[in-house]
C-alpha cells in the first residue's frame, strides 16, 4: 500500500501540535515507504537556550533504538563466517556462561544474564567481558525471559570483535551504515561532535508513578534497578551529553543519529533498498524468538533477534499497537521516547527522536499518535 498525501498531513498534524501542547522542544521525524522517504522534518531547538535551531540533520542519542542496528551488525558479522542465529554462542565466545545458548537466544534477551555482580565500568570493555563471564544467569535458559538493557553491549560487542578484529561500532560503519550513507553512529567522530542535541530529563507524571516498571526501577535492589545499573555508568541523562559517551561506541545505549537514518537503516531491514542485509538476516529481524512476561520490563514483550514486536492475546490479536496493526512489523524503542520500526507487510519504516525525554520505559503518546495516524488507512 502506499501512504497517501492525507496520512502524511495527519502525522505532521501531530508533530507540529506536539510543540504547542506537549512540551516537545526539538524532534525530527521520517516515514519512508518501498525505499523513498515521503516525510522528513526537523523542528524546534537543541537546548532550551535556543541557540541553536533543530533541523533534520541534528544528531541525538538514541539509547536503546542502537539495539537492532546493533542486532544487525552481529547478524552479518556471523555470516561473514558462514555463520548465523543458530550457531552455539560459545563456538564463537568459549568463556560464554551459557554453553547451551544460541545466539538466537542472546539477541532475544533470554540469557539470564541483565545483572552482574562482579562490578564493570560501562566504558571498559574488558572488565565487562570478565564479569560477564564470571556470572551465574538468572534463570535456565528457556524458562524466562527479561530485557538485557546495559548488557547487550559487551554481549554484542564480543562476538563482532571476535568474528570481524573490529569494535562493533567499527564494523557497523565500514559494512551497513558508509553503503547505506546512513547518519547514524555507533561511535560518533569528533567531528560531527557540533551537530548533538542536549537531552533534558523528564519529570514523572500520574502515569509513570503507577507503573510497576518505573516502580521497580526506582526502588534499589530489585531485579530491574539493578538490570538498568549493570554494568555501571551513563545512569544520568546529562552523563550522555558528554562527548565521552557518544564516542564510546556502546552497542547497547550509544548510538547517535538523525531520524532519516533510523527510518532508511529500517528500509534496509525489509529489502525495500539495496543494502548488505540478506533476506535471511531480514527473516531473523521479523521473526519472534520469545514472547511473555518480561523479567525486567514487567509486562509482556515479543522478542525477534534484536528487535521487538507487540505481544498478541490468546487469540492472535495485538495487546498494544507500539508497532502499528501488522502482526510482523518490528522495531525498538529508547528511552526518553525516540523509536524507530519496520513494516514488511506495507514497506513502511518510521522513526522519531527528540531531545525532551519522557520517562515511560516504552514509546509515550507523542509518538505513538504519529504511529497510529501513519496506519489508519492499513
Amino acid at each position: 500500500m502506499a501512504v497517501s498525501p492525507s496520512v502524511l498531513g495527519k502525522v505532521l498534524e501531530i508533530f507540529e501540535r506536539n510543540f504547542r501542547e506537549r512540551g516537545e522542544l526539538g524532534a525530527s521525524i521520517s516515514i519512508w515507504w518501498d525505499g523513498a522517504e515521503l516525510l522528513s522534518e526537523g523542528y524546534g531547538w537543541c537546548e532550551r537556550e535556543k541557540s541553536r535551531a533543530w533541523t533534520t540533520k541534528t544528531l541525538v542519542p538514541i539509547y536503546s533504538a542502537t539495539k537492532v542496528p546493533t542486532a544487525v551488525t552481529v547478524l552479518l558479522a556471523l555470516q561473514s563466517r558462514g555463520l548465523s542465529e543458530e550457531t552455539l554462542v560459545s563456538e564463537v565466545w568459549p568463556l560464554f556462561p551459557v554453553p547451551e545458548a544460541k545466539f538466537c537466544h542472546l539477541l532475544s534477551h533470554q540469557c539470564g544474564l541483565a545483572i552482574l555482580d562482579q562490578d564493570a565500568s560501562v566504558f571498559e570493555h574488558a572488565e565487562v567481558v570478565r564479569a560477564i563471564e564470571a556470572q551465574s544467569p538468572a534463570w535456565v535458559l528457556g524458562y524466562g525471559q527479561g530485557y538485557h538493557p546495559r548488557t547487550f553491549g559487551a554481549l554484542t560487542e564480543e562476538p563482532v570483535r571476535r568474528l570481524t578484529g573490529q569494535s562493533l561500532g567499527c564494523y557497523w560503519r565500514e559494512c551497513i551504515a558508509d553503503p547505506l550513507a546512513l547518519d547514524l553512529w555507533i561511535g560518533l567522530p569528533e567531528s560531527e561532535w557540533p551537530r548533538v542535541a542536549r537531552l533534558y530529563p523528564g519529570k514523572a507524571g500520574g502515569e509513570d508513578l503507577a507503573d510497576a516498571f518505573y516502580q521497580q526501577v526506582t526502588t534499589a535492589g530489585t531485579f530491574t534497578r539493578r538490570a538498568f545499573s549493570s554494568p555501571r555508568g551513563l545512569h544520568a541523562v546529562h552523563e550522555m551529553n558528554e562527548p565521552k559517551a557518544w564516542a564510546a561506541g556502546l552497542p547497547a545505549l550509544g548510538g547517535v543519529g538523525t531520524a532519516s537514518a533510523l527510518a532508511k537503516f529500517y528500509q534496509a531491514t525489509i529489502g525495500t533498498i539495496e543494502s548488505p542485509l540478506s533476506p535471511a538476516i531480514q527473516h531473523a529481524l521479523a521473526t519472534p524468538q520469545r514472547s511473555g512476561d518480561d523479567r525486567v520490563l514487567l509486562r509482556p514483550t515479543t522478542f525477534t533477534c534484536g528487535g521487538q514486536q507487540d505481544p498478541l492475546d490468546a487469540y492472535g490479536r495485538k495487546t498494544r499497537e507500539i508497532y502499528g496493526p501488522s502482526l510482523v512489523a518490528f522495531g525498538h524503542p529508547g528511552a526518553g521516547g525516540s523509536h524507530g520500526l519496520a513494516d514488511p507487510a506495507t514497506g513502511i519504516s518510521f522513526a522519531y527522536v527528540m531531545n525532551q525525554m519522557e520517562l515511560s520505559v516504552m514509546p509515550g503518546m507523542k509518538c505513538l499518535e504519529m504511529v497510529n495516524a501513519l496506519f489508519s488507512e492499513v
